[in-house]
């Protein structure tokens, strides 16, 4: 179930994003959240916070599509999609951020550099300097335009830079960074869960299949989106890459599935008129 009315709002936008159509008129929404037990008067008022926080916007009267303050995290999220084509090869060297000179006495913008960080893959090697394998497509300066898109206006990114010549103690400590075991497994186990749920959804009743699937693909993605992208021989590469394709069939699934149940929930909506005049 989502954690809160408004992550639930700001992950079915998303997804309306990638069907097309960026909006969701108020009646959706009210359906997809009743979903997952939702009561109404908490998804009205978390529509309202997160319209006056910049989160949403509504381009017409009672429909709401994602705001200016959401795009950063959104378009990192969105970001799974293209997993392919961001990295490269990797030839040993690693990228670097020093944020010694950021301070940490803002806890806001600590709490946005820590989760910028987590969704660049980036981990601590010594107190503030955080590192990832130098296997991004576009090197330091993606990594520095990335950051920079992912923090609020006037928080301190640090000093990014490339880092090389680590001795073999060093580099083997900073391959050890990451629970590399984890994230096989995770790959693995990932797969199955998923393609034995495609092969079950058939026979699953409507607002079951509406249901776990969000769950299920909300999960998947967001693993997909803070994966550090880890290159071989650190992880298992081809595991990472059956699961990027069991990912991506799921949610073409997903994306037809809540397609129906919206249609559905348009539909009744259009008939309560007749119904009460009957």
């Amino acid at each position: 179930m989502p954690a809160d009315p408004r992550s639930l709002i700001l992950s079915l936008l998303l997804g309306a994003e990638r069907s097309g159509d960026p909006t969701l008129a108020v009646p959706e929404l009210l359906a997809a959240a009743a979903l997952f037990g939702l009561p109404e008067n908490a998804v009205r008022v978390a529509l309202t916070r997160a319209a006056a926080a910049g989160l949403l916007l509504s381009p017409a009267r009672g429909r709401y599509a994602l705001g200016p303050a959401a795009r950063p995290l959104a378009d990192a999220v969105l970001a799974w999609k293209r997993l392919p084509e961001r990295l490269v090869d990797w030839r040993g060297d690693w990228l670097a951020v020093h944020v010694g000179a950021a301070g940490r006495s803002d806890r806001p913008a600590l709490r946005a550099r820590e989760r910028a960080f987590g969704l660049l893959g980036l981990a601590e090697f010594e107190r503030g300097l955080h590192l990832r394998p130098a296997n991004l497509a576009g090197g330091v300066e993606a990594l520095r335009e990335r950051l920079a898109a992912l923090l609020p206006d006037g928080a301190a990114a640090g000093t990014v830079f490339v880092l090389g010549g680590l001795s073999a103690a060093d580099s083997a400590r900073a391959c050890s960074l990451w629970d590399t075991a984890a994230l096989d497994a995770g790959y693995r186990d990932g797969t199955a869960l998923l393609a034995a749920w495609l092969d079950a959804a058939p026979g699953l009743p409507p607002e079951q299949a509406a249901r776990e699937s969000f769950e299920l693909g909300g999960e998947a993605i967001r693993r997909l989106v803070f994966d550090p992208l880890l290159p071989a021989p650190l992880v298992d590469a081809e595991a990472r890459a059956r699961y990027v394709r069991t990912v991506e069939r799921f949610d073409a699934a997903g994306q037809a599935i809540w397609q129906g149940f919206l249609a559905r929930a348009r539909a009744a909506r259009a008939a309560e008129p007749e119904k009460i005049r009957r």
